[in-house]
């Protein structure tokens, strides 16, 4: 049989399979080859396999993430260098990102107007979690998702609001655990939620260069999808884009494409160039 491991607890897997939860122990190959909270598994009396994974995440401990909800909001001033870094983590990982604006009973319309139109290659949501409007973020929770952005931006406010109209029982208890965790590296949990699953944990508040080791300089602007008709205009194929006759920056100057993309892409790219791999 097969399922869907939505949580560990020590040496003990919770599996999902048609509807039903099986407590299960790993056999002595798949132990020594690690079982993380998303992973497809094969299973008979105990764990017998775990099925090829799209993708593996260390921190929080997950595999097979589908959607990522990047959240930000007027308050604390957005970090979009940040932003920008996980969007093409999700690239990197075969992972939706979408972006979801929190808060918005907050934010004036021009600082709307501006991320819209910053992240257009992208799917925007608005909602205001401390007033419990999260139905079109709901909406959105298809397969295995699961939140990131900065501290204080109201990541844990989404997911408990989430799983109260869900009707969890036990939201307290994912409420005070999901608060706990927010600093720390920890154990994670799947819960059913519409079409998919939502992790309990607001992972994901910083990303270093580990996030970016396998990116070569010249292959940064790929995962800018914004960037693609500037590309095409360089007058060289190994154009880094930042200066001389590039069609990025050209598209940046003439406002064809978001200035402060281009500048967090600059920023981005020299943090590559310094970083011992380079």
């Amino acid at each position: 049989m097969k399922g869907l491991v939505i949580k560990k607890n020590a040496n003990l897997f919770t599996v999902e399979c048609d509807g039903q939860h099986k407590e299960l122990s790993p056999s002595g190959k798949t132990k020594a080859k690690g079982i993380f909270v998303g992973d497809i598994v094969e299973f008979d009396e105990s764990i017998t396999k775990v099925c090829a994974r799209k993708n593996i995440l260390i921190r929080p401990p997950m595999a097979n993430l589908d959607k990522l909800f990047i959240v930000i909001a007027p308050s604390p001033k957005p970090d979009f260098v940040l932003v920008d870094k996980i969007l093409i983590y999700c690239h990197l990982n075969d992972i939706e990102p979408v972006l979801v604006i929190n808060k918005i009973d907050l934010a004036d319309e021009d600082f709307i107007k501006q991320v819209q139109e910053d992240y257009s290659a992208y799917k925007i949501i608005l909602l205001s979690a401390k007033c419990g409007n999260v139905d079109n973020l709901e909406k959105e929770i298809d397969g295995v998702c699961a939140m990131a952005g900065q501290s204080a931006v109201g990541k844990s406010s989404c997911i408990n609001a989430i799983f109260k109209n869900e009707g969890f029982t036990q939201v307290g208890d994912l409420s005070s655990k999901i608060e706990r965790g927010k600093q720390t590296t920890r154990l994670v949990s799947l819960y059913k939620v519409g079409n998919g699953y939502l992790a309990d944990t607001a992972g994901f508040s910083l990303l270093d260069l580990a996030f970016v080791s396998d990116i070569q300089p010249r292959e940064l602007a790929s995962y800018y999808p914004d960037f693609l008709s500037g590309r095409e205009k360089c007058k060289y194929r190994s154009c880094l884009h930042e200066g001389g006759e590039c069609g990025v920056r050209a598209e940046a100057e003439e406002g064809k494409i978001s200035k402060r993309r281009y500048q967090n892409y600059l920023k981005i790219l020299q943090e590559l160039k310094n970083s011992k791999k380079y």
